[in-house]
């Protein structure tokens, strides 16, 4: 199969050269390969030692130049549009992820994988990187239920096909596993190595966590309500009517009891407020009903995606994977 090792690249110079030299190496017993590499609107002399790797090593080097800083997520987008390989590894450009790990992980992949997804155990950064990072990953897994260690690690591995069919926004490239998982991808998480930067700085700080948990809420209902809508927001509206029934009938009990006028209590207002919220969510959700099946309707997508078939199509007795 043939390997495309696609890498973001952001005010990278002094590493680049180290990245090719350890790809190169790490690659010398596979035949069929291309790395990757997106400059991401670089300030430096990324995009000029990239184009000078490109010029001596046309058989395996391929540069894309964004035109600006569009960010990481959109860096691996346009690598992925132009990579040309069935399996497809991402690795970032600071060389704290070791390019020596992409064989192993590749005899994982086949094992029946369809994404070996890499896990920086023995971290090397400092603790205000390492524990918001941990808690991210635990709040992930939770919501999305693929439980691995370490999203954040970009040194992971993919069958293209488990990439096709949804497009990458924001910081979600990191929730890739949790799309691939929502279409049937078999997932496994290795150790890999990781190293302590020598070059530059990094790129992302605290500020980047709270995108990602607002990417995460996206992702979610992606992956869970993206076609089926009305199992959000007709369960939400439900569950509004119902809170503003028993707020009502708990008016309709005081007064039948007590005598406690229904009209001059507050919680007379708040139930029909919350009865007309569900309602109304309700109406939402058939209305993304429809829009629902207008998307997949008129671009052919279909709500399933498939592994493998025999004995299908032409009528060939062979398999063919999906």
């Amino acid at each position: 199969m043939y390997l495309s090792v696609i890498s973001p690249i952001y005010n990278e110079y002094e590493n680049i050269p180290l990245l090719y030299n350890a790809v190169v190496k790490a690659l010398a017993g596979i035949e069929d390969w291309e790395l990757v590499l997106v400059d991401d609107g670089s300030g430096d002399r990324s995009f000029e030692t990239l184009a000078e790797l490109a010029d001596r090593d046309p058989d395996h080097v391929r540069v894309i130049q964004l035109r600006r800083n569009f960010g990481q997520t959109a860096a691996i987008a346009a690598g992925v549009d132009f990579a040309k390989g069935d399996l497809i590894a991402l690795i970032d450009a600071d060389m704290q992820n070791d390019p020596a790990d992409i064989p192993m992980m590749i005899e994982k992949l086949n094992e029946g994988y369809d994404v070996v997804s890499g896990w920086r155990k023995s971290r090397k950064d400092n603790a205000s990187r390492r524990l918001p990072s941990k808690i991210a990953n635990w709040l992930i897994g939770k919501v999305t239920g693929v439980p691995l260690h370490d999203y954040g690690c970009t040194l992971k591995i993919y069958r293209r096909e488990v990439l096709t069919g949804f497009r990458l926004y924001g910081e979600m490239h990191r929730f890739i596993p949790a799309f691939a998982n929502s279409v049937g991808a078999k997932i496994v998480e290795v150790v890999v190595l990781h190293h302590p930067r020598r070059f530059g700085k990094p790129k992302y700080g605290l500020e980047r966590t709270l995108k990602v948990v607002l990417d995460l809420f996206t992702v979610k209902f992606l992956t869970s309500f993206s076609a089926k809508p009305i199992y959000l927001f007709g369960g939400l509206g439900i569950s509004l009517m119902l809170i503003g029934l028993a707020a009502f009938l708990i008016l309709a009990i005081r007064r039948l009891g007590w005598g406690v006028s229904v009209v001059a209590s507050p919680l007379f207002s708040i139930s029909i407020m919350i009865f007309i919220l569900g309602v109304i969510s309700v109406f939402m959700g058939l209305i993304a009903e429809l829009l629902t099946r207008a998307y997949y309707e008129s671009q052919d997508k279909k709500t399933y995606t498939i592994r493998e078939t025999r004995n299908i199509g032409n009528g060939s007795s062979g398999s063919c994977r999906g």
